[in-house]
């Protein structure tokens, strides 16, 4: 089992930045990729960045050159760094943990973000 748990979202005015954490335990050898998703109301669920246990990142098109994601093996946490954020990057940001076959192994609660224009 991994249990992953997120902080850092909250309410900030169009241009603002936030960063997201999400804290991993449990079973995290298990853990190759780690990914933040969203989702807002009325849309489906979206990858927005994802990071591999080597580094190797990727990002959805309307984040590129503003979020930025890293991770800490050290602490088994994962981090997205959002700048110039947008009123459409409101949503709620899951965090996601999967294996070497990219099979899913846990969700995170999610944490609200609201951009205010």
């Amino acid at each position: 089992q991994v249990q992953l748990v997120e902080s850092g979202g909250g309410l900030v005015q169009a241009g603002g930045s936030l960063r997201l954490s999400c804290a991993a335990s449990g079973n995290i050898l298990r853990i190759n990729t780690m990914g933040w998703y969203r989702q807002a109301p009325g849309k489906q669920r979206e990858l927005v960045a994802s990071i591999s246990r080597d580094g190797s990142t990727n990002y959805v098109d309307s984040v590129k050159g503003r979020f930025t994601i890293s991770r800490d093996n050290t602490k088994n946490t994962v981090y997205l760094q959002m700048n110039s954020l947008k009123s459409e990057d409101t949503a709620v940001y899951y965090c996601n943990s999967r294996d070497n076959l990219r099979l899913s192994l846990s969700w995170g609660q999610g944490t609200q973000v609201t951009v205010s224009s």
